[in-house]
């Protein structure tokens, strides 16, 4: 697959509730120039918001927008999903190139979330293709950010 390294490209992800310890969330965003922001806001037992940012290299917005185009989740339609609830929301926002695409829905808990939707099919494409995004961006904090112990 050849990816237009100069091809319009914006990714946001967003997932939280509004609870007993505040607006707890997961948000992280890339944009064309490389760059990767990142928050976590928790303040479950006076955890306190983590926040990121750093560049990436070409090489890793071209991984990004090869696991979304592979996904085709361009194809799908948020209309059947559940609504954002008391429990919670997520939403995904995609700009690639000529598409740009929005989704919202409820928090899903498991795939058996997805599979008593009205929609499972393109739920499940939705489902899997956050976990792969957020497995990727745990790696890349993780491995930017790692303080290497002192001896």
């Amino acid at each position: 697959m050849q990816v237009n390294q100069n091809e319009e490209f914006y990714l946001r992800y967003y997932v939280g509730h509004k609870g007993v310890y505040g607006h707890e969330f997961l948000e992280f965003e890339f944009r064309n120039d490389g760059r990767l922001r990142y928050a976590n806001n928790s303040n479950y037992k006076s955890d306190v918001l983590i926040r990121k940012e750093c560049y990436v290299s070409d090489a890793v917005l071209t991984e990004i927008k090869r696991i979304i185009e592979e996904s085709e989740i361009v194809k799908e339609n948020d209309s059947k999903w559940p609504a954002p609830d008391k429990i919670g929301r997520q939403e995904l926002e995609i700009k690639l190139g000529n598409n740009h695409i929005s989704f919202t829905t409820s928090k899903l808990g498991s795939i058996q979330d997805v599979q008593n939707s009205q929609d499972p099919e393109g739920l499940r494409v939705f489902f899997y293709l956050v976990q792969d995004l957020k497995c990727f961006v745990f790696s890349l904090i993780g491995l930017h950010f790692r303080i290497k112990p002192v001896n």
